[in-house]
């Protein structure tokens, strides 16, 4: 069975690549929030991947650079934009059905109501390696230092939206440090059918 992919963080991405080509302010959280409304993003949301167009144009690769990386953090910090992208969030998947999605904040804000949620965490250096040598097979010239540093920001400006799923046992908590993608995914097949919650 095949099951759609939402890939939230692209569509923050598409904004950040947006906004760059435009030479917006991203500090005006009124202004980066007009963009967002005004963009026509559209997702095709695969069981392996979401292909993403802005405006009509596929921009699915052109928005995985550092450069758009860093510019997402400022554009994800607005609530204003995220009010604009959570709503077409919620309108894509009442349209999907039975979907999974990920982002920061799906379990706790978008999709409170899922049916089973994951905290898949890592140490900050780990995810640090795993980013920098996906980006480096992409051709993309990065440094693993720019990457931690980036990842420890989001960290810091997204903790909040952690918290509720972290407590009280909202979701099932798995520490991907040191297990291959297949580890991760057996455990994760391995809980659905039991009930969500706690540490494994």
């Amino acid at each position: 069975m095949e099951i759609p992919y939402l890939d939230t963080g692209a569509m923050y991405r598409a904004v950040a690549y947006a906004g760059l080509r435009r030479q917006v302010a991203f500090e005006d959280a009124e202004t980066v929030a007009a963009l967002a409304r005004a963009l026509d993003i559209q997702l095709d949301c695969g069981p392996t991947h979401t292909r993403i167009r802005v405006d009509g144009h596929d921009v699915t690769e052109a928005i995985r650079t550092m450069e758009v990386t860093a510019a997402t953090s400022l554009v994800a910090r607005h609530p204003a934009v995220r009010r604009v992208l959570i709503d077409l969030q919620r309108k894509i998947g009442a349209g999907l059905g039975s979907f999974i999605t990920e982002g920061r904040d799906q379990g706790s804000v978008v999709f409170p109501n899922a049916d089973f949620k994951f905290v898949l965490e890592a140490n900050v250096e780990r995810r640090a390696e795993r980013r920098y040598q996906e980006m480096s097979a992409d051709g993309e010239s990065v440094s693993y230092q720019a990457i931690l540093d980036n990842i420890r920001s989001r960290d810091g400006a997204d903790s909040k939206q952690w918290e509720p799923l972290l407590e009280g046992g909202g979701a099932v908590v798995i520490d991907t440090s040191q297990m291959s993608i297949a580890e991760v995914v057996e455990r994760m097949v391995r809980r659905l059918g039991e009930k969500p919650g706690g540490a494994y």
